[in-house]
């Protein structure tokens, strides 16, 4: 009787880890990954258009809900652009230790950031999307403040 409720115990766990494992991999996503089912960002500045892939997150989402969107964006430490947005976007920031050129994040729940050099930091953001080609980026971005449209292609 023993080795039944023992063998019965086992399958019953066995089959309670199986469902875990099996409900934790189909609900994990992770913000770094890009979004490759959905459409391109095309961001226009000036004459120039780039194209971004956009990450696979609800602060990605909520972003793309507001385009087209045409903002002013200010200079900020001769690396990036910034323009606070008028409300909050969610937000799961993380130090992502490097910006890359071509990084458009969020900093805090309402800062859009489009990063034009690469560097190391110390602060947190959340990813929204990512320059596929940035070069030239930061010629077309150039010193002061520059008009940025964003539009899904």
């Amino acid at each position: 009787m023993k080795l039944v409720i023992t063998f019965l115990s086992c399958l019953i766990c066995i089959q309670l880890f199986a469902h875990c494992n099996k409900n934790n991999d189909m609900t994990s996503t992770s913000d770094n990954v890009p979004d490759t089912d959905s459409a391109k960002l095309k961001i226009t500045i000036g004459s120039n258009t780039f194209n971004a892939t956009v990450y696979n997150n609800t602060t990605a989402t909520a972003f793309k809900a507001k385009l087209p969107l045409t903002i002013n964006m200010s200079e900020l430490n001769g690396n990036e652009k910034y323009f606070d947005l008028p409300d909050n976007l969610p937000a799961n920031a993380s130090n992502p230790g490097t910006v890359q050129a071509g990084d458009l994040m969020l900093y805090g729940a309402n800062t859009l950031v489009l990063f034009y050099k690469t560097f190391s930091t110390s602060y947190n953001y959340t990813r929204i999307a990512r320059v596929d080609n940035p070069s030239g980026l930061a010629t077309a971005l150039r010193a002061g403040n520059v008009t940025v449209k964003f539009e899904l292609q």
